[in-house]
């Protein structure tokens, strides 16, 4: 028998929050391969996700829709919760729907986190700032991957947060028009600027090239750092950025990776745009 015993890792999923946020179209089997980066064990795998039943009696497309979705989380080892939208009124009889999770997800992680070392929480709602702190206190790492609108507190309080948008293939490229692979020359990505010379009028951007056990080592100058660092020119930045917030680590940047015209056998950033 082995002596090394696999961490057990949860992943707990906010979809309606992740779906309205900047991750609609998220790839869930991305999730979970990412989620066991240093060989975790995947234990429990949580989708929370909304229905409307109303909607469902009339619209087939939707009922349809929704349905092969659930379908396909479960192919993919999640358990799906489905929370039904309830109907209201408001005072001018103007009806409206609420469906929160929120309460389903935090009392799932708590109770199930006994047999859990690390747990990935896919959400940017604030609200779950004391789960988080609960879940550490008990002995779990907690990792928190979401997209746009995340919380500060959320953010600050996670031992680890990354953005959806920097983790390979978890959020298709759109109008992708390469069939390179994502870090090949040819291919369009995602990263961070962490170097940008003012005076000279370049930088350099980093991107993940690919989830692996060292997504620690940040510094692309190790071979066995999972990123890449590509050079760019200030002309080739969008309009709209502000270079005197040049270097972020909280912009994220959409570009082509391509051969650089100034650097001999090393990639360029090109088409540069802010997500």
């Amino acid at each position: 028998m082995s002596r090394f015993t696999k961490t057990g890792v949860g992943i707990y999923v906010d979809a309606a929050n992740i779906q309205i946020n900047g991750g609609y179209g998220m790839h869930y089997d991305v999730l979970r391969e990412f989620s066991c980066h240093d060989s975790g064990d995947p234990v429990r795998l949580n989708s929370y996700v909304t229905f409307d039943e109303k909607r469902a009696k009339v619209d087939a497309a939707y009922n349809n829709g929704a349905n092969k979705f659930f379908s396909t989380l479960r192919d993919f080892g999640y358990k799906v919760i489905i929370k039904n939208y309830k109907w209201y009124k408001d005072e001018e009889g103007n009806a409206y729907a609420k469906a929160n999770s929120d309460l389903d997800m935090a009392v799932d992680v708590l109770l199930q986190s006994e047999k859990l070392g690390r747990v990935l929480l896919a959400t940017g709602d604030g609200d779950f700032v004391q789960v988080v702190r609960a879940l550490q206190n008990r002995g779990c790492r907690v990792e928190v991957v979401a997209f746009d609108n995340v919380s500060y507190d959320l953010r600050r309080e996670a031992d680890v947060f990354i953005s959806g948008y920097l983790i390979p293939n978890l959020l298709p490229i759109k109008n992708q028009t390469s069939n390179a692979k994502w870090g090949e020359e040819g291919s369009r990505v995602r990263g961070i600027c962490y170097f940008y010379n003012r005076e000279a009028g370049y930088g350099f951007m980093r991107f993940m090239k690919e989830i692996n056990a060292d997504l620690w080592i940040t510094d692309t100058r190790r071979e066995d750092s999972p990123y890449l660092s590509v050079y760019f020119n200030a002309n080739d930045l969008p309009s709209d950025i502000s270079l005197s917030t040049m270097p972020s680590y909280d912009t994220v940047f959409e570009f082509d990776v391509k051969n650089s015209t100034v650097k001999e056998g090393r990639l360029q950033a090109y088409n540069i745009k802010v997500i």
